[in-house]
């Protein structure tokens, strides 16, 4: 685990290649499976992430945004089998500045270390900062993630 100031990356090493973890990370109907904070309800009609300029809507519940809400997440990094990553913002608007990232390395044939970082260092408005309360999401939420994750794409879990 590396915290900086406006980021935390946890990383783990899953039992399978690492096409298989991209394909679980890429299909957004998947990724409330994979949320260790609790927020994600379902997508909203998504289709497979295949690009850089894509934007997926999720169903969301929390707290600190008054209960359901969506949100819109555009896509910044794409590299089959090797990274996705998207920006989140409320369904509407543009991003005001969190990412999260999925980096994946292959070890081996059916093993991947795979890294998530949650940054919002380029978050910039000082009421929605005040108003979130960055890091909204943990360390430990993180690790429930990667271990989710885990889950996903293990034996009993193709993806």
């Amino acid at each position: 685990m590396t915290q900086h100031d406006g980021s935390i990356s946890v990383t783990r090493s899953i039992d399978a290649p690492a096409k298989d973890v991209f394909e679980v990370l890429t299909l957004p109907r998947r990724h409330k499976e994979l949320d260790g904070s609790g927020f994600v309800v379902s997508d909203d009609h998504t289709d497979r992430i295949t690009g850089v300029g894509q934007v997926f809507t999720m169903n969301m519940q929390g707290d600190h945004m008054g209960g359901e809400y969506q949100t819109d997440n555009h896509v910044t990094a794409y590299d089959p089998n090797h990274m996705v990553g998207w920006k989140t913002a409320p369904a509407g608007t543009e991003p005001p500045g969190w990412e999260w990232l999925w980096e994946l390395k292959s070890t081996s044939s059916d093993s991947t270390d795979v890294t998530l970082t949650y940054d919002w260092s380029k978050v910039t408005d000082r009421e929605l900062l005040k108003k979130v309360g960055f890091p909204l999401v943990s360390q430990d939420q993180l690790e429930d993630s990667l271990n989710a994750l885990a889950s996903a794409v293990g034996p009993t879990h193709s993806a």
